[in-house]
Parts: structure tokens; C-alpha cells; sequence
């Protein structure tokens, strides 16, 4: 709230359309599969578009729903539920994740990497770096995989830190949202970012 984000609430059971086609994902994305996602057993949507119900896999269902009730600009963070079929020693089908918006006028990654270190530096603690590394998520373009600076070594790894065995940790994905989402949302590309 200290930079002007405010948090927002998202279904934790939501339609196929706010799960993975406003957020760019094609029909035949692997995401989209039955071994993947936990459809449940309910009538589709009313609209066309609104396909199936499922429970969400990732908090990102709140970007468009936000778009399309909010004006920019946008500065929105939402925390909540979600739902995979990844069970394995590091992954249960039921886990927490966070997720943050900003839609505005000229908004760029500067911004974006600004955001990521400031919670970093406040949640963590003032010595927290952040990194952003190349990836590929469908619903942002550039995409980045976060990491946060190691507490334990200070990020100065030297092959002995316990924890992280390489000065960093993974925090997350980020990247600017797609201009597709963004336009699934209401909103024009061309105008904000």
C-alpha cells in the first residue's frame, strides 16, 4: 500500500476463459489438460467464452478481472489460493501464491524491476537483491524468472551456502503483460503498458 498497490480478491474456482484464455494460452496448451488443471464437474459458463469451471492454477485469472473492472491506472496485488496436479517431494496440488499488476501510461521494466526491489528490500530486508533472468510465460512479453539475492551467503556464494549453492533463490515469474491480455481486459495496447 506504501507505493500505491491495493489487493484485490480473484475466484478460487473460475471459468476456463479468465484462467487461460484471456491470459493468451491457446486451446492446445498444455496447461489446458485434464493431468494439469482440476476441471470440475459443473455445466459450462452461460457465455461462450466463459467455457469450463475450474480451480485456478495460478493467481494471474485476477489481471483481466481487474481490467475490466478497474480503470487505469491499475497498481493491484492479490494473494490467494491455488490449484495443480503436481504432487511430488517439493509440490502439492495446493499451494499460495501472490500476484501484481500495474497498468498504466508508459509503464516499462525499469518500473517493473523498481517494484520487484523495494518488496524484496521490505519483506526481506534492506541487503535483498533482486535478479531478473530470461524465461517465456504466455501471458507476459518480455517474461522473467525472479530471483532474490541468498541471507545466508549475501548472494556471495562460493560453492559452500547450504541453502542456495549459487547466491540466489527463485522467487517467481514475472514481465510485462502481454499486450493480448491487455486487450482481453479492455484495454488498449497501444496506449498502456
Amino acid at each position: 500500500s506504501r507505493i500505491g498497490f491495493t489487493a484485490v480478491r480473484a475466484p478460487e474456482i473460475d471459468w476456463d476463459y479468465y484462467a487461460f484464455e484471456a491470459l493468451n494460452m491457446p486451446k492446445d496448451h498444455p496447461a489446458r489438460d485434464d493431468w494439469e488443471t482440476f476441471f470440475v464437474d459443473a455445466p459450462d459458463g452461460k457465455e461462450e467464452k466463459e467455457g469450463k469451471l475450474l480451480l485456478t492454477p495460478h493467481t494471474s485469472n485476477s489481471q483481466v478481472r481487474t481490467m475490466e473492472k478497474q480503470k487505469p491506472p491499475i497498481r493491484m496485488i492479490n494473494i490467494g489460493r491455488c490449484y495443480r496436479r503436481q504432487i511430488d517431494i517439493t509440490h502439492v496440488p495446493m499451494f499460495h501464491q501472490f500476484e501484481g499488476l500495474m497498468i498504466d501510461k508508459g509503464v516499462s521494466v525499469t518500473h517493473l524491476k523498481g517494484v520487484l526491489d523495494y518488496f524484496a528490500q521490505t519483506y526481506f530486508g534492506s541487503t535483498r537483491r533482486t535478479r531478473l533472468r530470461p524465461h517465456h510465460f504466455r501471458f507476459t512479453e518480455p517474461s522473467f524468472e525472479v530471483d532474490i539475492s541468498c541471507e545466508v551467503c549475501g548472494g556471495n556464494d562460493n560453492g559452500e551456502c547450504r541453502l542456495c549453492k549459487a547466491g540466489w533463490l527463485e522467487l517467481g515469474g514475472a514481465g510485462m503483460v502481454h499486450p493480448n491480455v491487455i486487450k482481453a481486459g479492455g484495454l488498449d495496447p497501444n496506449v498502456y503498458t
